[in-house]
């Protein structure tokens, strides 16, 4: 493992967050074994979490054909050498080597103007479930960040995932918050492919928007579209977009942008 940020450092305090494990560590995967438990960590979660579907050869691994071109965030547990959270990071410019970015499968980004061609893509969010209090989160957006320090990107793109376990009560709790202003006139805006039905569930049913989600709310992402309906893994998906303007300073000062 490249690694970017230890959890030891002071810059890893997070500003609302107090339970940061001392032992972890966040960087990218160098080896196809360090891969290999990366996807066996991904087909755990999601297969527990959300019944997810999987198409790959290889018998409990998630891996796809963009696997290749990403990076791929690791958090690892120094104690044990557990790796407990990754993300995998798709730049712009693997992004055209890859013929597009994964989203392009569930959204039309032309909506995105501009900084369509300048989107640094994240996907495949996932984290030890021993490990959700905080600080495996934080430590996975401090590598992000160390990556988009280092390639002077702007502009983050990715979804975060609701499970339909729930019939969909949650994804509508999460829709009836931000429809206002996701349709907004003039507001940046993706559309769907294959558009989850959000309209038709019963929407006053009380729910709670899911952490990962209002987490990416915090940092100042947007949700800029309906959602999509994943099949494989029975989720809604819901398109996330920070840009680093957008990003409360307290944020902007923690992972290092204003220094």
């Amino acid at each position: 493992m490249l690694e970017l940020v230890r959890s030891t450092s002071s810059f890893i305090n997070p500003p609302s967050i107090t339970t940061t494990r001392s032992s972890l560590v966040v960087g990218l995967a160098q080896t196809t074994q360090e891969l290999d438990l990366i996807q066996r960590l991904r087909y755990d979660t999601f297969k527990s979490e959300y019944g997810a579907a999987f198409h790959s050869n290889t018998p409990g691994v998630d891996s796809d054909a963009f696997d290749r071109w990403c990076d791929h965030l690791m958090v690892q547990d120094l104690d044990t050498d557990e790796v407990i959270g990754t993300y995998r990071v798709l730049t712009p410019e693997n992004a055209k080597r890859a013929g597009g970015y994964y989203s392009e499968s569930e959204f039309d980004l032309s909506g995105l103007g501009e900084i369509r061609a300048q989107l640094v893509e994240f996907g495949r969010a996932c984290i030890h479930e021993s490990y959700r209090q905080g600080g495996a989160l934080m430590m996975l957006w401090s590598g992000l960040a160390e990556i988009l320090k280092r390639g002077n990107h702007q502009h983050v793109f990715g979804c975060a995932s609701v499970s339909l376990r729930d019939d969909g009560v949650t994804a509508a709790k999460v829709w009836r918050d931000v429809r206002e202003a996701v349709m907004h006139p003039g507001a940046m805006r993706v559309t769907p492919h294959n558009r989850y039905p959000v309209e038709q569930l019963d929407s006053a049913l009380p729910a709670k928007a899911p952490a990962l989600l209002a987490g990416y709310q915090k940092l100042g992402a947007q949700i800029c579209g309906a959602p999509a309906w994943d099949p494989d893994f029975n989720t809604a998906d819901f398109p996330m977009l920070l840009s680093l303007d957008n990003m409360g300073a307290r944020y902007r000062r923690h992972f290092g942008f204003d220094l």
